[in-house]
């Protein structure tokens, strides 16, 4: 059987890989950029890192900073409206996901007439038909794989949607660690987990395939070996680099495959609480994989063994209850909740997050396990309560 595999057309990867973006600013002929990023980022100069080489070969740029995490549409349209007027010849997105996303928005939907509303894909009524801007997509977090996949998460008032094309693929992804060095531990671990989950999720997935099976495993092993060190000293090269690595890897994982129930429940939790995308995953993650272990036992003893342990003497059955156990593990040795209350979330939101989530069919399309609306409201409720609890 044939299989379909689309990967980005050109990436950098490893230890000072940021020195290659003037070769390639040149080959589109810029006059105009536009460069995207967290305010945060600017503050810090770690923009400069990649505009001060810019200004300093000639080029005009402008940096743009409207960005905040979980963008809600109106971000989207706003940037999207500036873009059109100020014609840009390339767009350059450099922070986390949120930017990476936001900028994908900018280089295509800005070159299509409407509003980024009409291109959503739950309830948007036009289709992305053109390429659009140049892009050039740099991660200073490792963990949403934005830089490599055809997708642009908004928030809308309770829950999320996207835009997705392979047009939205960035021209060149540019993937340094060493920009990853200052990220804060908490977010390193919010980040972390979000690239873990994508490779656990590919992995699982009802659409994986042998290649992206190859690359979820390999993301698997770098990540769980380094998350832990990656928080408690940000410092460390090696881990920064594995990490970076895994987040790749994972995003290359996960936009062929694609992921699953984690982020379908994900979403809504995002969206009405905004709680980091990063975070919602982290604390949904062994509940969801604990929930579906039955239809998956195979796979998650692969999954345990990638994480470093050893099945050698398990059946899959008692290796897939070890598997679920040491992601809930891993999850509370980098410090985030691991239940909903962690996060303020009452228990009367879980009937309104369940009804969001039944929303997000495209993505529970891909569960090895059907999850309809009971089965969501358990997996919420042992989320709430802290209890993995099996079908």
């Amino acid at each position: 059987m044939s299989e379909k595999i689309t990967l980005p057309p050109i990436s950098y990867t490893g230890w000072g890989s940021l020195s290659h973006l003037l070769e390639e600013v040149e080959r589109f002929n810029a006059k105009k950029i536009l460069v995207i990023t967290d305010p945060f980022l600017k503050d810090i100069g770690i923009t400069n890192k990649v505009v001060d080489p810019l200004e300093e070969a000639g080029y005009s740029t402008e940096i743009y900073t409207d960005v905040v995490p979980e963008p809600p549409l109106a971000i989207g349209e706003k940037l999207v409206a500036y873009t059109r007027e100020n014609a840009f010849d390339l767009v350059i997105g450099v922070g986390g996901g949120s930017a990476l996303d936001l900028s994908k928005l900018a280089g295509v939907i800005a070159s299509h007439e409407g509003k980024v509303a009409d291109y959503l894909n739950l309830t948007g009524t036009k289709k992305v038909t053109k390429k659009g801007i140049p892009t050039i997509l740099i991660p200073t977090t490792s963990g949403t794989g934005s830089e490599v996949t055809n997708i642009s998460v908004l928030s809308l008032e309770t829950t999320k949607d996207v835009i997705t094309h392979d047009y939205l693929l960035a021209d060149v992804a540019i993937v340094d660690p060493a920009l990853t060095i200052s990220l804060p531990p908490k977010v390193t671990a919010a980040t972390g987990v979000d690239a873990l989950t994508h490779a656990v999720e590919s992995y699982i997935s009802k659409n994986a395939s042998l290649v992206s099976d190859a690359l979820a495993l390999q993301a698997i092993r770098l990540i769980s070996n380094s998350i832990r060190t990656a928080v408690t000293n940000g410092e460390d090269k090696q881990a920064r680099t594995d990490m970076s690595y895994g987040s790749y890897l994972a995003g290359l994982a996960f936009f062929n495959a694609g992921v699953a129930g984690v982020h379908a429940l994900a979403y809504p939790i995002g969206g009405q609480f905004h709680i980091a995308h990063g975070d919602s995953n982290a604390v949904l993650l062994p509940y969801v994989m604990g929930y579906i272990r039955p239809s998956c036992e195979k796979r998650m003893k692969d999954i345990y063994d990638a994480m470093g342990f050893s099945s050698a003497n398990l059946s899959q059955e008692e290796a897939s209850y070890k598997c679920v156990a040491e992601l809930k593990r891993l999850v509370e040795d980098v410090n985030i909740p691991s239940t909903l209350k962690g996060f303020n979330i009452t228990e009367d939101a879980l009937d309104s997050l369940t009804m969001d989530a039944l929303e997000q069919k495209r993505i529970l399309a891909r569960s090895p396990m059907p999850l309809l609306k009971e089965d969501i409201y358990i997996i919420y409720k042992a989320a709430f309560d802290g209890v993995i609890i099996e079908k």
